[in-house]
C-alpha cells in the first residue's frame, strides 16, 4: 500500500473521504469517517491490510470511539443496524448508505481490497426486492465482519456506532489488532450530521 512500516500517522483524502493511517509490525489500518449518517448511526470506513507474516483477525469490536467527554463507545453489533434498518429503512436510507460507501472504497488509491465490500455486495444485495431489506443487506455487506486476514490479504467494511445523529467530538478512536493499539485522533466539526429522510 506504499505506507510506510513505523507508526507515523499519514492522511490522505480520496474519494471524497479524510483518511487517517497506521502501520504497525506490517499491519495498516485505514479509517475515514463518512459524511453521511444512516439514521442514528455514525458510521466510519475502515480497511485493513495484513503485510505481516502471521495471519490476523480483525473484529469490528475492537474499533473503540473514545470522546474527550463521554463514555467509551464499542461499534454496533451489525445485526442491531440490520435490525433496526429492516424496520425503519427508506429508499433514501439505502442510496445514501452505498453512495457514501462505494464513494469513498472505490476512489482510494492507497487500497485494493482482496477479502471486502465487493465480494459481500454482489451476494447480498442481488436477492432482495424490499427496500427495508435492500438497506439491511446494503449494512450487511458494507459492515465490517471479524475476518482472518493471512499475510498479503486485505478487507473493509464500515463500522457503526449509535450516535443520534451526531459527529464524532474531539477524541480517538482506538484499535486493538495483531497485538498492537492504532490510536486515530477525531475532530469535532462542530455541528451534527444531517439525518437523511426519516
Amino acid at each position: 500500500m506504499g505506507l510506510s512500516a513505523n507508526a507515523q500517522m499519514i492522511e490522505f483524502e480520496s474519494g471524497g473521504l479524510k483518511y487517517q493511517a497506521l502501520t504497525k509490525d506490517g499491519l495498516t489500518i485505514m479509517v475515514a469517517p463518512l459524511p453521511t449518517h444512516v439514521r442514528e448511526y455514525t458510521v466510519v470506513q475502515v480497511a485493513v491490510q495484513n503485510g505481516s507474516k502471521s495471519a490476523l483477525t480483525i473484529r469490528p469490536e475492537d474499533f473503540l470511539y473514545r470522546p474527550d467527554s463521554g463514555t467509551e463507545m464499542v461499534a454496533t453489533p451489525v445485526r442491531s443496524v440490520m435490525n433496526s434498518l429492516i424496520e425503519r429503512a427508506s429508499k433514501g436510507d439505502v442510496i445514501k448508505l452505498i453512495t457514501a460507501y462505494e464513494s469513498g472504497i472505490y476512489g482510494n488509491s492507497q487500497y485494493k481490497s482482496t477479502n471486502g465490500y465487493e465480494q459481500r455486495r454482489q451476494s447480498a444485495l442481488a436477492e432482495f426486492t424490499s427496500t427495508r431489506l435492500k438497506a439491511a443487506a446494503a449494512a450487511s455487506a458494507i459492515a465490517l465482519v471479524q475476518t482472518k486476514l493471512v499475510p498479503g490479504q486485505s478487507t473493509d467494511g464500515a463500522v457503526f456506532y449509535t450516535m443520534a445523529g451526531k459527529l464524532f467530538t474531539t477524541g480517538v478512536l482506538q484499535v486493538r489488532a495483531g497485538g498492537s493499539v492504532f490510536t486515530f485522533p477525531m475532530v469535532s466539526s462542530g455541528k451534527d450530521l444531517i439525518p437523511i429522510e426519516k
